[in-house]
């Protein structure tokens, strides 16, 4: 199915952070109740028609900052054999056990990644590892209970919403920060981004979540919200599926392209019985 258009319309909410009165939120309501789930191992196609196989992962993560390759160090550093593929092995842990850096990571164009085996993430778990494929990381945390937002590099467990900053200034000479919570289009990729051979935000085969972006991205959106913002923008997301649904009635029905998602649209929703639905267990890459 094709993806939607890139620059479809959609309904903005803004409010202030109820925990930091010099913040404002601006959330995209047309992704943040779309049916988005992650469909990897159970349709995605991955970015590269050659390499199917490998969901998002094929070119590896690029860190945030230090605490970010730290963090996830840590996690990795907890890894057997049995969960990691890829693992480096003894030469690649110095005298105290700690995993060296060049062991996991490399440098591209001056910023640290994750590194890249055999055409894809060195935590990408293959088809074929007895423990699974996917992302060890990710596996790791669902083995002991954790949400894997604790221990996956950052742009990995955003994806696919996008958060952004900028600074308004009011014609009162004051300002404020305006924190962006959209979906993280093609375009989040930079130029290449059009390159990608299928991408899965915009495209109705995987809107097919079993609940909105809001609901099952819940523990993500805390962490980028903080959890008095998130209650804030919950409130505005089930007032805009209330709309949704009043726009479902026979007379209203021209209004739903404006206010769902065009893929959840072409997918079948939103508002279809959970027993109809075709969506597969979150099990992000």
């Amino acid at each position: 199915m094709p993806e939607s258009d890139l620059d479809i319309p959609r309904i903005w909410v803004e409010f202030t952070d109820p925990a930091e009165p010099g913040q404002r939120f601006r959330c995209d309501l047309t992704w943040l109740t779309s049916d988005w789930t992650c469909i990897f191992g159970s349709g995605c196609r991955g970015i590269y028609a050659d390499r199917p196989d490998d969901g998002c992962c094929t070119l590896g993560a690029h860190f945030t900052d230090r605490e970010d390759v730290e963090r996830v160090r840590a996690v990795a550093e907890r890894l057997g054999e049995d969960e990691w593929q890829h693992r480096p092995g003894p030469k690649g842990f110095d005298a105290e056990g700690r995993l060296r850096r060049s062991a996991w990571t490399e440098k591209e164009d001056g910023a640290r990644r994750t590194r890249i085996v055999d055409g894809a993430c060195i935590f990408l778990n293959r088809p074929g590892f007895p423990a699974g494929a996917g992302c060890a990381l990710h596996q790791h945390a669902v083995l002991m209970g954790e949400p894997p937002h604790t221990t996956k590099p950052d742009v990995c467990w955003q994806l696919p919403i996008r958060r952004t900053y900028r600074t308004v200034e009011l014609p009162d000479g004051s300002s404020y920060l305006e924190t962006t919570i959209t979906e993280y289009d093609r375009r989040g990729w930079g130029p290449g981004g059009h390159d990608l051979d299928w991408y899965c935000s915009g495209n109705s085969e995987a809107h097919v979540g079993r609940e909105p972006v809001f609901r099952n991205s819940a523990d993500e959106l805390v962490e980028l919200m903080g959890e008095e913002a998130y209650a804030a923008l919950v409130v505005r997301c089930e007032a805009h599926l209330a709309a949704v649904k009043a726009a479902r009635t026979v007379r209203s029905r021209r209004m739903l392209p404006l206010l769902v998602h065009p893929a959840t649209l072409a997918a079948g929703g939103p508002g279809r019985r959970p027993s109809a639905r075709k969506a597969p267990p979150r099990t992000t890459p």
